[in-house]
């Protein structure tokens, strides 16, 4: 290997270090990081979140607090929409492809040739890059469950945090509520304080078992803190006091519940209130909810309101739902790609109730990708009126002409997201 290697040829050599995308499992990892000198052992204090939903809107708010009160945060998150460098953010700012060519390439020649996934080297690589940057706090979002991921290598982090539990990668996780918060629960460390966003019955009591056999204070949703909307104003209280702010800059009702878990961490940590106030006002996350405006993609469909979210689970169907009922009355027509390791029913169900038709899609470039004709037929099942088209545009320019002034939601999956966002950046 040479140093004049770019990232994008160091990556691809990565995904060939194993046979499978997805093997849980931390000794690949370990063996890894003991080769690299233990960059996990000199970072600044961790912050680690697992959960099914809403761990990176809460990690892009506690960022955005920590960030607001002047200190330098590290982030780490997955999978990126555009580019790699998006999942590695050091002390504010996205890795650069210097910095990110030089950390993999050395990841690389350190595991000398061994088995290993392509998450976990990666992960490897950005826990090296936090090491070697000052910084005052590091943000570390799981990737897949919790126990096992390449993540959970911290052995103190300062705090945990788990968002709700919602079904989804059961073929990895479990087939129940109750397995799947098993595994989220993983990220549960002895004595560590685990924030706890709203959490189904089953979920709750596996991840309060955890924690009461580790010793791990739990601050749960609506037990140690309470958040809420109130006259159009977000209402925080926990044994602390209460906060009266700005309702979330990032759209959506649950992204309420999510800012209650991001106040909950940050008053933890003791922040000032400079935190709270730039937790919901500054926060940035792209493709939940996003607005898309003056794109390529705007151009052609000119009087259409454009919209762009990633969530792909049967949680975030009923949480995309509920904020487009909560939105002025407009025609509003889903172009919805989906992978087909995904619950497409469980995911289209919720939207059907709001949406007045669908145009699938298959996702550009993506072996796992749904044919646009069985994301059509799953709509049908539901009660949606849906038909396909060949791409985004082209379904585009079909609304432009049956119904040009809808409310237009791109939506099903982070890759199709993605892939929109490669599109017009």
């Amino acid at each position: 290997m040479t140093k004049t290697v770019g990232s994008d040829v160091i990556l691809n050599r990565m995904m060939a270090l194993h046979p499978k995308i997805i093997d849980l499992t931390l000794d690949r990892v370990w063996n890894l990081l003991a080769a690299l000198d233990h960059p996990e052992k000199q970072l600044p204090p961790v912050i680690h979140i697992a959960g099914t939903n809403g761990k990176g809107s809460t990690q892009a708010m506690i960022r955005a607090g920590l960030e607001a009160a002047g200190h330098s945060v590290h982030a780490y998150t997955s999978p990126h929409l555009a580019r790699f460098h998006e999942r590695i953010r050091l002390a504010g700012t996205l890795i650069t492809e210097a910095h990110l060519t030089e950390v993999l390439d050395e990841c690389y020649a350190a595991n000398d040739g061994a088995n290993i996934t392509y998450f976990e080297i990666t992960t490897c690589a950005a826990l090296l890059a936090f090491a070697r940057t000052p910084a005052d706090y590091t943000l570390l979002e799981v990737g897949l469950g919790g126990r096992l991921d390449a993540t959970n290598v911290i052995e103190t982090p300062a705090l945990t945090v788990i968002t709700p539990v919602s079904m989804d990668h059961e073929s990895y996780l479990g087939d129940t509520i109750a397995k799947i918060a098993g595994e989220k629960a993983g990220i549960i460390k002895r004595g560590v304080p685990c924030i706890v966003g709203a959490q189904q019955p089953d979920a709750l009591d596996v991840i309060e078992d955890r924690a009461a056999r580790l010793g791990a204070p739990l601050l749960a949703y609506g037990q140690q803190w309470h958040v809420g909307e109130e006259r159009g104003r977000l209402i925080y209280q926990d044994d602390f006091g209460l906060l009266d702010l700005d309702l979330p800059n990032l759209p959506g009702a649950h992204q309420i519940e999510n800012a209650g878990m991001a106040l909950a961490a940050l008053r933890h940590l003791a922040m000032p209130e400079t935190a709270f106030d730039g937790a919901v006002t500054r926060a940035e996350w792209p493709a939940r909810m996003q607005h898309l405006q003056n794109t390529s993609l705007n151009a052609l469909a000119p009087d259409a309101d454009l919209w762009l979210d990633g969530g792909h689970n049967p949680a975030a169907g009923q949480a995309l739902a509920k904020h487009l009922k909560s939105l002025p009355k407009r025609p509003t027509v889903l172009i919805c790609g989906m992978l087909n390791t995904k619950d497409v029913r469980g995911y289209l169900a919720p939207l059907a109730e709001t949406a007045d038709g669908l145009i699938a899609v298959s996702i550009p470039g993506e072996t796992a990708t749904l044919s646009a004709a069985d994301t059509a037929k799953a709509a049908s099942d539901v009660g949606m009126t849906a038909g396909t088209a060949d791409t985004v545009e082209d379904a585009l320019r079909d609304i432009a002409v049956t119904a040009p002034q809808a409310r237009v939601l791109i939506c099903g999956s982070l890759y199709l997201a993605g892939h929109v966002l490669r599109t017009i950046t």
